[in-house]
């Protein structure tokens, strides 16, 4: 039932209204994997969610491609694609904030089964970056080489599996989440046992803190993966009309390889914020 109250046209008319359309999705998938399957909500939660947005995107990448076969400026086309990744990105925070509102409030022994996967992974994450031009070089190039793999896999999803790239999405945006979550739970902790009470004026900032930290790098690099994403599936979507080897197809591949090379540019300006500006910041 849920995963009918909209369509890529309604989202394209009302891009901000996905972000309570996410949180919906993800809440709904949070509490059922709790409640059925509740020792590996981690991961369910997240098919769950997939799952919910399945006709949604699939719809989207259709409608994508049709634009290519009757669109030929490519200013005009990238325009149009905009339109399709700016009601996606808004899907995705409304995941993201979500997942961070129920890591705040949920009690710890609730979040501990529901986000256990995503913690361990956080926890994985090195985190020892100071700015430095010259020593975090290597730290650059490691998280552009890991963005690229997982735009890769983004790409190869959205080819073989048609939405394929959605779960990889909707797996960041819990980690993301989680990410928030913490960091907003830890600071509010370490203020109470400071004040001895919360105060709301604290509250809002360290919220905002934990929005801005991993916004400033993470809208970029998931917007690249988004690009990615739309990307493979518009050429799965030609495959199985079978236009191969026609003119269509050509427009098709090159309107496709635009977007990628696209998606590479922002993962590149993405790692570069993550190195040399987050940590200055935060």
């Amino acid at each position: 039932m849920i995963e009918s109250l909209t369509n890529p046209l309604k989202a394209e008319k009302r891009p901000f209204n996905m972000i309570f359309l996410g949180f919906l999705y993800s809440s709904v998938a949070l509490f059922i994997s709790l409640w059925i399957f509740r020792d590996h909500a981690s991961l369910v939660m997240v098919f769950l969610t997939v799952m919910a947005c399945i006709p949604l995107v699939y719809s989207t990448i259709k409608l994508e491609e049709k634009k290519d076969l009757y669109i030929e400026k490519e200013s005009v086309l990238l325009k149009e694609h905009g339109k399709a990744l700016e009601f996606l990105m808004f899907l995705f925070v409304g995941f993201t904030l979500s997942f961070a509102f129920w890591y705040i409030v949920l009690p710890p022994d609730i979040v501990q089964n529901a986000f256990s996967i995503q913690t361990q992974t956080i926890l994985q994450i090195n985190a020892n970056v100071t700015g430095d031009a010259l020593l975090q070089f290597g730290v650059f190039t490691r998280i552009l080489f890991n963005n690229v793999k997982v735009l890769i896999f983004c790409i190869l999803f959205s080819f073989l599996y048609g939405v394929g790239s959605i779960f990889i999405l909707t797996w960041n945006a819990s980690v993301i989440g989680v990410a928030i979550g913490n960091f907003i739970r830890t600071n509010i902790s370490n203020i109470a046992e400071t004040h001895h009470l919360l105060i709301v004026g604290n509250y809002l900032q360290i919220f905002s803190l934990g929005l801005l930290r991993y916004a400033i790098h993470g809208i970029p690099e998931i917007l690249s993966y988004f690009v990615g994403g739309l990307a493979g599936g518009i050429i799965s979507i030609a495959v199985i009309r079978h236009d191969l080897g026609t003119k269509k197809f050509e427009h098709i591949i090159l309107d496709s390889s635009e977007l990628i090379i696209l998606s590479l540019v922002m993962l590149f300006i993405a790692a570069l914020l993550e190195v040399y500006v987050t940590p200055i910041l935060f």
